[in-house]
């Protein structure tokens, strides 16, 4: 067909436009509910419906806020790259926290509490794992910033995960209990975060060394806690803490997670 020389550049510009929509549709999304101990959790699954074959699954932990729109934006991203995800909730019910005070006391009673974290974790991890995209035996973590060190803390228990990645997560962390760290574990980290002191950085590699464990750290100069998250900035100004986003360091740290996860699998 001849395509008169006026016409061409609409015609190009609606075939990509038509190409792009068809690629963001591949993507799918769905709400899951999934139970512990008697409680309801409420999860957001993603992955590309037009990926053909099973592939790794990936869990997303949330920030200390809760299951929210963030988290989900990961999972979606995670999805694009190929991976099915499951952005996962700790507290229940898909229970969010309005106000420091609270996600403080939400984090604190989940993590003084391994039972529940990790029943609650592994609970997602097998919902994850039945997906029909996803090969169960091939199954990472990443988290934010609480979710950073729930994900470090499911590695220190040995629990049956290929890797793990924490974006400005704490590093004061529970005791670890399994011999040697089996999972890859990568750390992205702002290297101003006054969440996370020198010692605990010292102590924490150390530990990594002891169990054995693959470790990546990454220190970025200058960045602050929240880095990832565009809405830090409104987060930090609200309630007076020293959050910020950091457009730099978010895409390097995704890049770098990018190849973690392709070298794990």
């Amino acid at each position: 067909m001849r395509v008169h020389p006026i016409l061409r550049p609409v015609l190009s510009a609606l075939v990509l436009l038509l190409a792009t929509a068809s690629a963001e549709a591949a993507v799918k999304t769905k709400e899951v509910t999934y139970t512990h101990d008697g409680v309801k959790l409420k999860g957001f699954m993603a992955w590309d419906d037009a990926q053909k074959g099973k592939r790794p699954g990936v869990l997303v932990v949330h920030e200390w806020w809760g299951h929210n729109d963030y988290a989900r934006s990961r999972a979606q991203a995670l999805a694009k790259m190929g991976y099915t995800a499951l952005a996962l909730d700790m507290y229940g019910d898909g229970k969010q926290a309005s106000h420091p005070e609270d996600a403080g006391k939400f984090a604190t009673s989940v993590l003084s509490n391994m039972d529940l974290a990790k029943g609650r974790f592994m609970a997602a991890q097998a919902t994850l794992a039945k997906h029909p995209t996803v090969n169960g035996d091939k199954i990472a973590a990443i988290g934010y910033c609480f979710g950073g060190s729930v994900v470090l803390t499911m590695a220190r228990l040995g629990l049956d995960l290929d890797a793990v990645a924490s974006f400005h997560g704490g590093l004061q962390l529970p005791p670890r209990t399994a011999e040697t760290v089996e999972a890859r574990v990568m750390v992205a980290h702002g290297g101003a975060d006054p969440f996370v002191k020198k010692e605990q950085i010292t102590a924490f590699v150390g530990d990594m060394v002891e169990a054995k464990a693959d470790l990546t750290f990454y220190s970025y100069a200058g960045v602050v806690h929240s880095f990832t998250n565009p809405g830090a900035d409104a987060f930090g100004k609200k309630f007076s803490l020293p959050l910020k986003y950091d457009e730099d360091a978010d895409k390097k740290s995704w890049q770098a997670l990018g190849r973690f996860l392709e070298q794990t699998f």
